[in-house]
């Protein structure tokens, strides 16, 4: 029925090959063959508003295949004769058609708002006639042209709308395609080619070569272009003729020859004017403005550059403005113009939160969030070099709020989505959905532990992986339907990242002092806040940084490493990170908001400056990990008021994880601890994502009895062998603890990160698999009311490294739980090494009344003075992140 939208073809490989998809659904005809059933019908029909509507209509096609700016603009008028003509004659499908081709020709044209007025006009006519395939293609394009404004939430939201339609017209291809993309793309060229279609099939090999494109694959992308241009140049297709032009021009920009791409720029200038493709002849601007800057012809560049941000605003495509914005920006720079490229970079920032806030779907704002993190770190550096030349003008307080607002946003807004309740007064039926959902997932887990735990072929794994994908998938898309529809949601304040004002009155205390790390391709930043003033320092390059801290970590958890090796490995580290605030130090509290590797970093283990034997930062400091300074403001915020538990501590530890494990065989007999030998045992409480095995961990209960020693019986609750499982971690009552403390296998899910989380009982005591997996939807899922959770398992506090967000896991999941503060651990952790350093942090901490922070350090230190787990692999890799008070 629709033609792609020429627009979208230089935005993204998936959205254009959507379109073409949408080609060959079935049911769903191409312009020409409409034309033809068209002129069928009118041969049996008897009305002269449909005879005329007809002409209208045919005529009107013949001149949108033209292509030329008049000849569409001549499609137009006929078009909307038809609409006329075939709404007097009863044609609703028809008048339908006819809208939808108007707004095509407008989204061609660059006019994308006008082309949304047509089809909304034409999508309540086709669900009224009960044309799926039209109604499903129609809400596609409408969110590929929402897509190509910036508007990235209301595309999926179509996107959504239109995927269960496809499905019931049975557009197998369209479902299938993001999983075969390739193979499909070549298959349809392989059906085009057999059939004659060249206009297609040119289409679909400017198609392939936008995918080698985005692949990197250059070479084979202009190879594509190449074959697809002589085709459009015969079929006298102008629009994908320029289209294709411009595309070959910025392989040859990447390809580092940049006088060939100007070459195939200026040739597809004049078709595009000519077309009336304002939106592609923006970006066409732009793209020549990047090769003169790159060739050093700067007023040149200025002058494209003003012309492409011009007809960006006027087609309203805020991403293209945005990025133009920046453009200029970094041309400015390199002139020396900082104060004209600030301007730049403040509307490129403004237009990447406002288009941030129109997305609903919190996986979709961060993936959206992740793409834009350059434009902070360019700003951050910008405003850094400011500050080199007008140290008093404050643009270094500036940099530090933008390095807060390019960090941790979404989590931010999940704290206060967590405290709204916003399940009230939504649909029922969403409610139920999401509960199905959640059955779904849950009857899964039982299954994969079933086959994982047997032999299986590798066959079977993909289809378990692509099925747990699709469910994961659709709870997803149920959760961001929930919040569209929730009236509470509507009513949340966007919290705000804090300034250096706010921070230094909402944050800090005399006795803290924040250090917040920024890490950029050329140049890194820190920033030491105190309570009464703020001091910036440049940093060396990321790559650097990144090399010491993964040798650094490399050398602690390496069996033959000692002091010695570990002070060696720490001293460049050191040097740069903590030295040039030495004396700033004294014996405060360090907060520390860390970017990329930092975020691994144990800053417990790096050496004291200047120090000739092994003495650890522990030593003379307490130290805390936060996301963003503005994610403890908020926490104290969301926390005022908040019914306090009553009683001491929940505790799970030591769950079946196998069926030959011992307490089969000694069922209804008292659970005895075998502890003969354990000091020979090296048990690691971690697992891969790739198996499901795991050993006892026999330590975990004795940590559990040792630690419940400590509280009165009818202040605490416990959870062993066959017990420790999801009923226990969901049941309500958890909801009455102040601390719950995990120790079990933690699980680091690298290729799906969702799917990381805690391991609990696996099966029941009938040898029955359970799904004993708290994945972190299960835990974003609880209702907490717990101060503090411990996480005494393996890499607890590592997870999927978003830009933008950081660490997204474990940690992120209880604090939306809420939980205002996480004990987690950076790498694997020996088993009986954890049982002590929790002991002793226990100890301290409920009998010595210490807050969980400062306990934690103790407990460190003391392991540090005892010879036997003295290595900082024993005990640094656990850490709070979160609330200190």
């Amino acid at each position: 029925m629709l033609k792609p939208s020429l627009s979208c073809l230089n935005y993204c490989p998936l959205a254009f090959l959507v379109c073409t998809l949408l080609l060959s659904s079935p049911g769903v005809a191409t312009t020409g063959y409409k034309s033809v059933k068209i002129a069928q019908q009118t041969q049996t029909t008897s009305s002269n508003f449909k005879i005329s509507a007809d002409k209208a209509f045919a005529e009107a096609d013949k001149l949108y295949q033209i292509g030329s700016v008049e000849s569409l603009k001549q499609a137009i008028t006929k078009f909307e004769q038809a609409v006329i003509l075939y709404s007097q004659a009863g044609e609703k499908g028809l008048e339908a058609l006819s809208l939808a081709y108007m707004g095509y020709i407008y989204s061609s044209l660059g006019e994308k708002q006008k082309a949304l007025e047509f089809y909304n006009q034409a999508l309540p006519i086709f669900r009224e006639v009960g044309d799926k395939g039209g109604e499903a293609s129609l809400l596609t394009v409408m969110g590929l042209v929402h897509s190509d404004l910036g508007e990235k939430q209301k595309a999926l939201d179509f996107y959504n709308q239109a995927l269960p339609i496809l499905r019931v017209v049975g557009n197998r291809i369209m479902e299938n395609s993001i999983l075969s993309v390739m193979g499909l793309v070549h298959s349809d060229l392989g059906i085009l080619r057999a059939v004659g279609n060249r206009s297609m099939e040119a289409t679909t090999l400017n198609n392939i070569g936008l995918v080698y494109s985005d692949l990197g694959e250059k070479q084979k992308a202009l190879d594509f272009y190449n074959q697809a241009l002589p085709i459009f140049r015969v079929v006298g297709n102008k629009n994908m003729e320029a289209t294709t032009l411009s595309n070959i021009g910025l392989i040859y920009s990447d390809l580092g020859e940049k006088q060939k791409a100007l070459d195939f720029y200026n040739q597809a200038f004049p078709i595009l004017r000519a077309v009336g493709n304002r939106g592609m002849e923006a970006t066409n601007l732009k793209n020549i403005g990047l090769v003169y800057s790159d060739l050093g012809e700067k007023q040149k560049a200025l002058t494209f550059y003003n012309q492409a941000l011009l007809m960006y605003r006027s087609v309203g495509d805020r991403v293209g403005e945005a990025n133009t914005n920046r453009n200029l920006a970094s041309l400015q720079r390199s002139q020396g113009n900082l104060a004209e490229a600030f301007q730049q970079m403040q509307y490129a920032i403004n237009i990447i939160e406002e288009l941030r806030t129109k997305i609903t779907s919190p996986e979709l704002r961060t993936s959206y969030f992740a793409t834009v993190q350059s434009y902070y770190k360019f700003y951050i550096d910008l405003l850094m070099q400011l500050h080199k030349q007008q140290p008093s003008k404050g643009y270094d307080a500036i940099a530090l709020q933008a390095s807060e607002s390019a960090r941790a946003r979404s989590l931010l807004e999940l704290i206060t989505e967590a405290n709204a309740d916003i399940r009230t007064g939504v649909d029922a039926k969403l409610l139920q959905a999401e509960r199905n959902i959640q059955q779904q997932l849950d009857n899964h887990e039982k299954h994969r532990i079933q086959l994982l735990s047997g032999k299986y072929t590798s066959e079977q794994k993909r289809a378990l992986e692509t099925q747990t994908a699709k469910l994961l998938d659709q709870y997803q898309d149920i959760q961001t339907k929930i919040r569209i529809n929730s009236p509470r949601y509507a009513a949340i304040t966007q919290p705000q990242p804090l300034t250096l004002a706010q921070i230094q009155q909402r944050v800090l205390d005399e006795d803290t002092i924040l250090l917040e790390y920024s890490l950029g391709e050329e140049k890194s930043y820190l920033w030491a806040i105190t309570k009464r003033g703020m001091t910036s320092y440049e940093l060396p390059k990321s790559g650097e940084i990144e090399t010491l801290v993964k040798n650094f970590r490399n050398e602690i958890v390496k069996p033959s490493s000692n002091k010695k090796t570990i002070v060696k490995a720490s001293a460049q580290l050191t040097k740069i990170l903590i030295e040039p605030v030495a004396e700033k130090l004294g014996n405060k509290r360090l907060v520390i908001v860390g970017d990329g590797a930092l975020q691994y970093l144990p800053f417990t283990a790096l050496s004291i400056p200047n120090s000739q034997k092994y003495q650890p930062l522990i030593i003379n400091h307490e130290i805390v990990t936060l996301p963003s300074a503005s994610t403890v403001a908020l926490l104290r915020t969301e926390q005022k008021g908040r019914k306090t538990a009553l009683k001491s501590l929940a505790m799970l530890a030591d769950p079946v994880f196998t069926t030959d494990d011992q307490r089969f065989i000694d069922k209804g007999k008292p659970t005895k601890l075998n502890t003969d030998n354990l000091e020979n045992l090296v048990l690691k409480r971690a697992v891969g994502n790739t198996e499901i095995q795991f050993n006892r961990l026999p330590f975990t209960r004795k940590e559990a009895e040792t630690i419940l020693k400590l509280v009165p019986k009818n202040q605490s609750l416990q959870a062993y062998d066959f017990s420790a499982n999801r009923d226990f971690v969901t049941n309500p009552q958890l909801s009455q603890y102040r601390i719950i403390h995990f120790a079990t296998h933690g699980i680091i899910d690298s290729k799906q990160p969702e799917l990381s989380g805690l391991v609990l009982s696996l099966f029941n005591d009938k040898g029955k698999p359970e799904n004993g997996f708290l994945r972190l939807h299960d835990i974003f899922n609880l209702n907490l009311s717990a101060d503090l959770v411990v996480l005494s398992a393996c890499q607890t506090g590592l997870g999927e490294e978003i830009k933008g967000e950081g660490l997204v896991g474990l940690t992120t999941g209880f604090i939306y739980a809420g939980s205002p503060r996480v004990v987690m651990s950076l790498w694997n952790v020996d088993d009986e090494g954890t049982s002590v350093l929790m002991e002793k942090f226990y100890q301290k901490m409920l009998k010595d009344g210490l807050k969980p922070s400062a306990a934690l350090r103790q407990a460190q230190i003391e392991m540090l003075q005892d010879e036997r787990f003295s290595k900082p692999d024993y005990w640094a890799a656990f850490t709070l992140q979160g609330e200190w008070r």
